[in-house]
């Protein structure tokens, strides 16, 4: 189905790690011009191509085919586009990674935030990740130094909205890859910058770090891990109270990722969404 569908033979067609798939199978692409084909635990395919073998604007198309393919009683989450450069023995992605997500099969939170005349801002992938169904607009993130950059300038010119945005390395270059060094300096590197965001807060402001999934680079093994995410949340209030010699008057929240949706909406509306899956951290 896949090959009349996107017009390419594929090969492959396993659960793989991507850069060990790639590094197996890029020769055979190279001479061939097969897709390489891989899948992981989630609900995903990635389908995987040479800069200089297929056009990155072809790999998108056969991907765009790909996902009319696999929707309906055979739909996977996700179709992402990998093209990648590089020699044999050398093999490297490149930051032109392209995320095709099922249309949500019901409301979201952020539904309920452009309806209520909040504008949503997606940084990175969240616009890939959502279809663009709930999203205003849309700014780059292809890496983490990338997508900070964009928040930092989100919180500099924007009056009101959210900011939505997911730092993809962490994930994709560090936890998969097992490269637990490389992880700590990109927590290092977000550290820094969280630091200047609290700096620039106004007292209306919310910020919440959180994860949807681990991936411990220390763990056996390449796919997500199963441990708590966590979730940090400061308000720009709580921070001026601090400034004044008060105390941030945090309390512990143990719940589901659907929370934070929950939260978001109230702080930014003022309304709940009883009908949405998700309880308010907010007082």
């Amino acid at each position: 189905m896949l090959v009349q569908a996107t017009g390419h033979e594929l090969i492959c067609n396993r659960p793989d790690n991507g850069l060990a798939a790639i590094e197996e199978f890029g020769r055979e692409h190279l001479r061939t011009g097969a897709l390489i084909l891989y899948t992981s635990q989630d609900s995903v395919l990635q389908l995987a191509a040479h800069v200089e073998r297929i056009p990155v604007e072809e790999l998108y198309r056969a991907c765009a085919a790909a996902r009319a393919a696999m929707s309906g009683e055979h739909a996977v989450g996700r179709v992402i586009a990998r093209p990648f450069s590089g020699t044999p023995g050398a093999f490297v992605r490149t930051d032109g990674r392209r995320d095709l997500a099922l249309v949500p099969p019901a409301r979201s939170y952020l539904d309920e935030l452009r309806e209520g005349g909040v504008e949503v801002h997606g940084v990175g992938k969240i616009d890939d990740l959502f279809a663009g169904v709930g999203v205003s607009a849309s700014y780059p993130g292809a890496t983490n130094a990338r997508a900070l950059q964009s928040i930092e300038g989100l919180q500099a010119s924007l009056p009101s909205g959210l900011v939505f945005a997911n730092l993809i390395e962490t994930d994709q270059l560090y936890g998969h890859r097992k490269d637990v060094r490389g992880f700590a300096g990109a927590l290092r590197e977000i550290d820094a910058h969280v630091a200047s965001l609290l700096e620039r807060m106004r007292e209306q402001d919310l910020l919440v770090l959180t994860a949807d999934h681990g991936v411990d680079p220390a763990h056996a093994g390449t796919d997500h891990t199963r441990e708590r995410a966590p979730l940090l949340a400061v308000s720009g209030a709580m921070l001026a109270r601090r400034a004044g010699g008060g105390s941030l008057g945090g309390v512990r929240h143990d719940g589901a990722l659907a929370d934070v949706g929950a939260s978001v909406l109230r702080w930014l509306s003022g309304r709940e969404a009883p009908s949405l899956p998700g309880q308010t951290f907010i007082s």
